[in-house]
């Protein structure tokens, strides 16, 4: 019994407490900004089939409401049914008036390679995403491995 206590008691130790600024609504990404926090523009990708069994992903709108000057934003969601691990970040086109990401299938296709990211979990489901590296301008897209869920940002 001693043993079990010992365990919880390091492991409340290492559990680290978020102590910045906290998401108002669960499962859906902000934008840190010094002490404030922007939400990312939550909505779904239309898929539509392109030419040569092209798969193209298209969120409505040329640009985001949701935007920030920095090149390695952090962002901050508090996680219930959202899998903050499984979120991979994709620099979108803008085309036409909307912004989409082509996606290829079979041999020798190209892809667009997710952006990397850091992902660190708070205590009470509480995440903070880094972008490892400096984006240039334009529109991106977080979203779930698996799901047409956005949550668009932009950089300018």
């Amino acid at each position: 019994m001693r043993l079990i206590l010992f365990f919880f008691a390091v492991a409340a130790l290492f559990a680290q407490k978020y102590t910045g600024p906290v998401p108002e609504k669960v499962d859906v990404l902000y934008l840190v900004q010094a002490d404030n926090l922007i939400p990312t523009e939550a909505s779904e990708a239309k898929e539509q089939k392109g030419k040569k069994g092209e798969s193209v992903y298209i969120v409505q709108g040329a640009a985001s409401t949701a935007r920030t000057p920095l090149a390695s934003p952090i962002f901050v969601v508090k996680a219930k049914a959202l899998e903050a691990d499984k979120l991979e970040l994709y620099k979108l086109e803008v085309k036409n008036g909307h912004r989409e990401i082509t996606l290829r299938k079979g041999k020798g296709a190209h892809n667009p390679e997710p952006v990397r990211i850091d992902i660190k979990r708070f205590d009470d489901d509480i995440y903070r995403l880094e972008v490892s590296e400096s984006l240039p301008n334009g529109q991106y897209s977080f979203t779930p491995a698996g799901s047409n869920d956005v949550y668009c940002f932009e950089v300018f």
